[in-house]
């Protein structure tokens, strides 16, 4: 897929944004989906907990700035099962058809997201889930759909 890294959404964003992300993952939910150890070990942790999701932010952005998109992945992975219902939320409001916030690979997303699109989901959602991953999540969903869509920064709602 040609476009940008995914570790460019973080860099975009910002270490602030990073850091905010890092402390809503779900330990539990990363066990269920079985992405626990695979996190731990991209992110050379010997130990993976709440509290080391808290103190790693720094760490993770020079990791991430260095362009290190495996990482990137991991982590979208992880944020994002952590965040389900709000990823359901915004696949409903944009009439994209998906199963439990997952959709079929072969879904035409690109046609549901009009001009726009990104602004407006954030600001209709903004006050229900944290505004970081909400963020994270809008990018995400552009650089699947649409790979060269520059970085989306939020206009403050």
């Amino acid at each position: 897929m040609a476009g940008m890294p995914l570790s460019a959404i973080y860099v975009g964003l910002g270490q602030g944004n990073l850091e905010q992300q890092l402390r809503t993952v779900s330990v539990g939910k990363l066990k269920t989906y079985m992405l626990f150890d695979r996190l731990r070990i991209r992110l050379h942790l010997p130990k993976l907990n709440q509290e080391t999701l808290r103190k790693i932010g720094p760490k993770v952005f020079s990791r991430l700035s260095a362009g290190d998109d495996d990482l990137a992945v991991e982590l979208s992975q992880a944020i994002l099962i952590s965040h389900l219902d709000m990823i359901a939320d915004v696949l409903t409001h944009l009439g994209i058809p998906h199963q439990d916030g997952f959709f079929d690979k072969d879904t035409d997303v690109k046609s549901h997201l009009s001009d726009g699109w990104q602004q407006r989901c954030y600001d209709h959602f903004g006050g229900k889930y944290p505004k970081a991953v909400l963020a994270f999540y809008l990018n995400h969903l552009a650089h699947e759909s649409v790979p060269d869509t520059p970085v989306f920064t939020p206009a403050a709602s």
